[in-house]
C-alpha cells in the first residue's frame, strides 16, 4: 500500500507539472508556428528529400550548439551509430565494448557491422559505462599485438571499439574511458543519442571520443520527426561518413558513380527544416526541463525517495527524469498505478544481455546494471510550459 500511495501522489504531482492533459506522455515534442512555416517553405520549394538548404543549415546549427567541428545529419540515431562504427574501423567478427543498459539500437548498430557487443557494467552515479569495469576487463582480456590492434586473448577476436552511452541524458565519464581506450588502441564512439544539451567538464557530450552520435527522434529534446547526426572534430572521419551515408555517390552534375558500398542514410530536407525550427528553441526547452527536474527532486526528497540527479561536474539535459525505488516490487507497483491513471511512466530498457539475439554475447558481472534495471522508473519529462 505504501508504494500505491506514492504512485497516486506522483500522478497528482505530474498533473501539476503538466496541467490540462488527460493523458500525460513520457516525452512529447513541442511545436509552434515556426515549424509549420519552415515545413510549408520546404514543400513549396519541392526539395523535400536529401537535397535542400535546410540540411546544411541544420548541420551548422548542431555544430554551433555543440562546438563540434563537423556534423553529418542522418535519418536516425541508429543510422548515425552504424556509420560511426563503420568509419571507426569496426568490421566483421570484431568485439565492441559497451553496456547492457541502453536502448536496443546500440547493440543493433554493432551487429550491423558484423561485430558482437561485449557487455560491461555501468556505474550508479552516471548510469553510464563504468571506467573501472572497462579497465578491469581490458587488464584481464586484452593485449596489444604487433599489428597495433587490441586483441581479446581469450576469444581470439579483435577489440576494435568501445561505445559508452549517456543514459537518460546524463553524461558518462567518457574522458576517463577515452584515456583507458587510448592505451589499448581502442576507438571510442560515444552514444549521445539521449544527451543533446548535456555537457561534462565543459565539453558537449558526443565529443569525448573519436565520434559521437545524436538522435532527433520524436521523443528527444528536439525532434526532426526521425533523424540523427554524427558529430566529430575529425574532418576525414566526417567526410567519409557523409560520403558513405549518401550512397557513396561521387559528386557529378549528371553521372551516377558509386565508389564503394554506401547507405541511403542522409536526413531529408523536410526533416531538417523541422530541426532548424526546433534548434531555435533548444535553450528554452532545456531551461524548462531543468526547472521540472528541480521540482521532481524536491518532491522525491520530501517523500524519502531516491531521485536520479546529474553527475558531478556535469550539466545534464534531464531528457528523462527518474526515481530509484527500493526493489522491483515497488518499481512495478508504481509503474502499474501511474499508467492505469493516465500518467506514462516506464522502466529502463531490458538489458541487452537478456534479449534473445544477444544472450550468447560475452558478458561480465553486471551487479549495478541489474540493480538499476530492477529499481528505476522513468517519469514524464516533456519540455512543455508548466
Amino acid at each position: 500500500m505504501k508504494y500505491e500511495k506514492l504512485a497516486l501522489d506522483l500522478v497528482e504531482f505530474s498533473r501539476e507539472l503538466f496541467p490540462g492533459l488527460e493523458f500525460i506522455p513520457l516525452h512529447a515534442p513541442q511545436f509552434s508556428s515556426e515549424e509549420e512555416r519552415l515545413l510549408v517553405d520546404t514543400v513549396r520549394s519541392t526539395f523535400v528529400s536529401t537535397v535542400g538548404e535546410y540540411v546544411g543549415e541544420f548541420e551548422r546549427l548542431i555544430e554551433s550548439f555543440t562546438s563540434a567541428k563537423f556534423a553529418v545529419a542522418m535519418n536516425s540515431g541508429t543510422a548515425a551509430l552504424h556509420i560511426a562504427l563503420l568509419v571507426s574501423g569496426v568490421s566483421e567478427n570484431d568485439e565492441v565494448l559497451t553496456q547492457p543498459v541502453t536502448f536496443v539500437a546500440t547493440g543493433n548498430a554493432i551487429r550491423y557491422r558484423g561485430a558482437d557487443p561485449v557487455f560491461l557494467d555501468i556505474e550508479r552515479e552516471t548510469l553510464g559505462l563504468s571506467p573501472d569495469s572497462l579497465e578491469q576487463f581490458l587488464a584481464d582480456h586484452a593485449e596489444l599485438r604487433r599489428d597495433g590492434k587490441c586483441w581479446n586473448v581469450r576469444t581470439g577476436r579483435r577489440i576494435m571499439a568501445c561505445v559508452p552511452v549517456n543514459s537518460l541524458g546524463h553524461p558518462a565519464r567518457v574522458q576517463e574511458i577515452r584515456q583507458i581506450c587510448d592505451r589499448y588502441h581502442v576507438k571510442v564512439v560515444e552514444d549521445a543519442a539521449e544527451s543533446l544539451g548535456s555537457w561534462i567538464g565543459g565539453t558537449h557530450t558526443g565529443l569525448g571520443g573519436d565520434a559521437g552520435v545524436l538522435s532527433f527522434n520524436g521523443n528527444k529534446v528536439i525532434t526532426t520527426g526521425g533523424g540523427g547526426a554524427l558529430i566529430t572534430d575529425n574532418q576525414d572521419l566526417a567526410s567519409r561518413a557523409k560520403h558513405i551515408s549518401s550512397t557513396a555517390k561521387k559528386a557529378h552534375k549528371w553521372e551516377f558513380f558509386h565508389d564503394c558500398l554506401g547507405f541511403n542514410y542522409r536526413l531529408p530536407n523536410i526533416n531538417a527544416a523541422l530541426g532548424c525550427a526546433q534548434m531555435g528553441k533548444i535553450s528554452s526547452f532545456l531551461e524548462r526541463k531543468r526547472r521540472n527536474a528541480d521540482r521532481y527532486a524536491i518532491w522525491a526528497m520530501d517523500r524519502g525517495v531516491e531521485y536520479v540527479s546529474e553527475p558531478k561536474d556535469a550539466f545534464s539535459n534531464f531528457w528523462l527524469n527518474a526515481l530509484l525505488l527500493p526493489d522491483r516490487k515497488a518499481r512495478d507497483k508504481v509503474l502499474e498505478v501511474t499508467n492505469n491513471n493516465g500518467v506514462m511512466t516506464r522502466p529502463l530498457w531490458t538489458p541487452l544481455n537478456l534479449l534473445p539475439m544477444y544472450k550468447t554475447c560475452l558478458s561480465m558481472d553486471l551487479p549495478v546494471s541489474v540493480d538499476i534495471f530492477n529499481r528505476l522508473v522513468c517519469l514524464p519529462s516533456s519540455a512543455s510550459k508548466s
